[in-house]
């Protein structure tokens, strides 16, 4: 095994060398007739000292309260392969997505080393790894003060960069919900998470969240990564084929925990309702084996290991999204991938979400919705809900989660050129972002 700290030094090599090839080819590349497609679609990497990033790789086994994450952190954290010989699965971990995003954002094709020329400036500051020391490590009665440290250098060193737009043109990305760096400054005692979202500061940049809040416009939800990470397009296009020849046996599934207390909730009536169907699956019927199945999830043991999931999603038609403690789900997006239909029970759980990659004009043609509060306190069943769509649109609605697959899915860094024709979930993420920005320079009339 490779020590951690070789293994990383060998990472920041590697970054270093990349953006030294990148450095060599730009200018030329800026050349070479780029500008109309790349007219508003330039971005500047701001260069930021290794404690906001790199550094921040080698504390991973350093909060006792959470999971080592260190295996996680192989091939740009993507995570180590689920077997050796897989060429497209990963043990992916969500909070690994600002890694990602950053080895992503080395290979985009509109870099300028201009700052004053670029539309959008990309902050490579891995936020929730950064906050880790307030959520479970010694600066827990601190956590007011993260984001403050990046502000100052960004205040310090080139301020002209930020001073242009005063921030407006600059993003980042936070890998998990927003909620989780939006505890109000004045909360004394601290209570759970950061403030960055709160500081005044920091107001005006544009952060991409898995999960956003409902009013504010600082920031934009995008996909959790997955564990599907095709490198070419052959292997997206083999995956695709055998999700539409996958026979469906159960009508539902829910891959999850939670569900067991005797408080009334949606999970709690899930599990309900999937164990009275089992006991009671004499009458069947729509060409189904059973109606409902469980893969109880509970204590995280699905987290990394996709092989627990993936087949039963893959067999059956519905998948059922609950919230959980907040009302985003890494699985909506694994079960896109597998070809199950997302069962929503709140609209924030992704319709007013992931627009950019799930378009609300969309929602209603590869999603049903069902009212959590119908199903808890009125004694709806989800099953007659679900046995009661034709099957012709149920055929329909499949054809249209397939279409979704590659809108989700991160590709593998250093991807074919056929695949990279295909935009995926972080070419979607980053043309959205340069919009929101463009727009919102517009509305506040600063120079594009």
């Amino acid at each position: 095994m490779v020590p951690m700290k070789s293994s990383i030094a060998t990472f920041s090599l590697y970054i270093s060398i990349i953006l030294l090839l990148l450095n060599l080819v730009l200018c030329e590349t800026e050349s070479e007739g780029r500008e109309n497609e790349c007219k508003k679609r330039w971005i500047y990497i701001r260069k930021l000292p290794p404690r906001f990033n790199l550094d921040l790789l080698g504390k991973c086994s350093e909060y006792p309260l959470l999971d080592n994450f260190c295996p996680y952190l192989a091939n740009h954290g993507l995570g180590q392969k689920t077997h050796n010989r897989s060429h497209s699965w990963y043990r992916t971990d969500p909070l690994m997505l600002e890694l990602i995003f950053h080895r992503r954002m080395l290979e985009y094709p509109c870099l300028t080393q201009d700052p004053f020329s670029a539309d959008a400036v990309y902050l490579p500051y891995y936020a929730t790894l950064d906050a880790l020391r307030y959520l479970y490590g010694t600066e827990v009665n601190s956590s007011a003060d993260h984001g403050l440290e990046l502000f100052d250098f960004l205040q310090d060193d080139e301020p002209s960069i930020w001073n242009r737009r005063n921030g407006h043109d600059h993003f980042l990305v936070m890998a998990r919900p927003a909620w989780d760096f939006s505890q109000p400054l004045d909360n004394d005692p601290p209570l759970w998470g950061t403030s960055f979202l709160e500081l005044p500061e920091l107001f005006n940049l544009t952060a991409l969240t898995l999960e956003s809040r409902a009013w504010p416009w600082q920031e934009h939800a995008v996909p959790y990564p997955t564990s599907f990470h095709p490198p070419n397009l052959g292997l997206l296009e083999s995956w695709v084929q055998r999700v539409q020849r996958s026979k469906r046996s159960a009508l539902a599934l829910f891959v999850g925990g939670g569900g067991v207390s005797a408080t009334p909730n949606i999970r709690r009536s899930i599990r309900s309702e999937c164990d009275n169907s089992t006991s009671n699956s004499t009458d069947v019927g729509g060409g189904y084996e059973k109606l409902c199945e469980v893969v109880d999830c509970s204590n995280g043991v699905c987290e990394h290991d996709p092989l627990r999931f993936m087949k039963p999603m893959l067999q059956a038609s519905f998948c059922l999204q609950p919230p959980g403690d907040t009302p985003t789900r890494r699985s909506t997006f694994d079960s896109i991938i597998a070809g199950c239909i997302p069962v929503f029970f709140e609209d924030l759980s992704a319709r007013s979400q992931y627009g950019w990659h799930l378009p609300d004009s969309e929602f209603d043609g590869f999603s049903v919705f069902i009212a959590k509060e119908d199903v808890v306190f009125k004694g709806l069943r989800i099953l007659d809900v679900l046995r009661r769509i034709p099957r012709s649109r149920v055929r329909r609605m499949r054809e249209k989660v397939m279409e979704l697959i590659p809108r989700v899915v991160y590709r593998k860094h250093n991807s074919s050129p056929g695949l990279r024709a295909k935009k995926d979930a972080f070419d979607i993420a980053v043309d959205g972002t340069l919009d929101k920005i463009q727009s919102r320079l517009k509305e506040l009339v600063l120079p594009l």
